[in-house]
């Protein structure tokens, strides 16, 4: 089981700067990854400010000139507001510039009135299963250096090949566990799966549940599962039932360092 970091992009970790510090920190640590979220408005609440948010592409840029060792990528990035031809763009050059250290975790976005109808976007989540499905396809064919010839609901894409063709980047999915089936199939399709829990006053999943989802992934080849480590969690009992990522989560600049030069739990 590998371990990482996975920090907001705003509010302390606004400026690129910090983050690329810690990342220092925890490839030095030897943890062996750094996410970071990707919001554009992380609060949406009449009245109040929001707080000051970091571009997620600059910041991973940062941390990848910043270290040499770690793997890095968002935790997630919500694709069915981006321009997929951008992102693969993006991720081709930032994969490139990392020598292959780069992951996309991928998910639907929340919250939906910031995010998305705050800027005139189709925030239903019909609409937006729809975009990531067909984002995902287009990616997929982009990276493998293909014409591509794709015309679906929401996206219609004819474009000779992109060039230079990445390194294979792994394709994380973002789920609600327990949840319905569609995202779980999803997740299958592709590298990995971040299982979020479904019920919102529980902020971790558990060694049971982590069971349940590799039986309902159906999946015996190399696939990831990454967790988010509670504090009474034992790492331990969660590589045993088939969790390839621990990830923790901090909200300041202090705590961050703290736990980056601690090391991980291994």
């Amino acid at each position: 089981m590998k371990f990482a970091f996975n920090l907001p992009n705003f509010g302390e970790f606004a400026d690129p700067r910090v983050l690329a510090e810690v990342a220092v920190a925890v490839e030095a640590g030897g943890w062996d990854g750094l996410f970071i979220w990707d919001h554009l408005a992380p609060a949406f609440v009449p009245g109040r400010p929001m707080p000051p948010v970091a571009d997620a592409t600059v910041a991973l840029t940062a941390i990848a000139v910043a270290t040499n060792r770690i793997c890095f990528g968002p935790m997630i990035t919500p694709l069915p507001r981006r321009r997929v031809q951008k992102v693969a763009r993006e991720f081709g050059s930032l994969d490139l510039l990392s020598g292959g250290r780069a992951v996309l975790g991928v998910g639907l976005g929340v919250p939906v009135d910031a995010e998305f109808e705050s800027f005139g976007e189709d925030g239903s989540d019909l609409a937006r299963a729809q975009r990531l499905d067909e984002s995902l396809e287009v990616l997929a064919s982009l990276w493998r250096g293909e014409d591509v010839a794709f015309d679906g609901r929401h996206l219609h894409v004819h474009t000779p090949a992109f060039t230079p063709v990445p390194a294979r980047i792994p394709i994380w999915i973002a789920a609600t566990w327990p949840g319905r089936a569609g995202p779980i199939r999803r997740a299958a399709r592709w590298d990995g799966v971040f299982p979020i829990p479904d019920d919102p006053m529980n902020d971790f999943i558990t060694v049971d549940d982590v069971v349940a989802l590799r039986v309902a992934i159906e999946r015996t080849d190399e696939y990831d599962i990454v967790v988010n480590g509670g504090p009474a969690a034992v790492p331990e009992e969660f590589a045993a039932a088939g969790v390839t990522w621990w990830i923790e989560t901090y909200f300041t600049r202090d705590d961050a360092l703290r736990r980056a030069k601690e090391g991980p739990p291994r």
